[in-house]
């Protein structure tokens, strides 16, 4: 019998072995990044305090208005723009980039770049 990999548990080791090495502080806060089929969210948290301090998603009615007709990478980058927005406005510059597990390649990159473009530094 062959037995199918679960590409998610998988994932949660890789995110795992990740997080060893990776805290968000006080200075700079982490960047997570969680991607399901159809949404993309984005969350910075201080670890130190336990706390999210921003977070942003494609669920949110104001984020989905404006990206009910963009495609799946568009909506990532835009997640990007807006999550430095509200980080500007909480006065958070730096921050550390947790790809969640996720190779960095697609809607992840473009979430991180577009978190760049909008000022946030990794």
């Amino acid at each position: 019998m062959i037995n199918k990999i679960n590409k998610n548990s998988k994932r949660v080791q890789r995110h795992i072995k990740l997080r060893h090495d990776l805290a968000g502080t006080t200075a700079r806060p982490r960047l997570c990044v969680y991607r399901s089929l159809n949404h993309i969210y984005a969350q910075i948290i201080d670890d130190t305090k336990g706390v999210t301090l921003v977070a942003c998603n494609t669920t949110q009615k104001e984020v989905a208005d404006a990206v009910k007709n963009m495609t799946n990478k568009e909506q990532a980058k835009y997640v990007g723009e807006q999550i430095a927005v509200l980080a500007k406005k909480k006065k958070i510059t730096e921050v550390v980039f947790d790809r969640g597990g996720y190779l960095y390649t697609g809607r992840v990159k473009e979430l991180a770049d577009g978190a760049r473009a909008g000022g946030l530094k990794f």
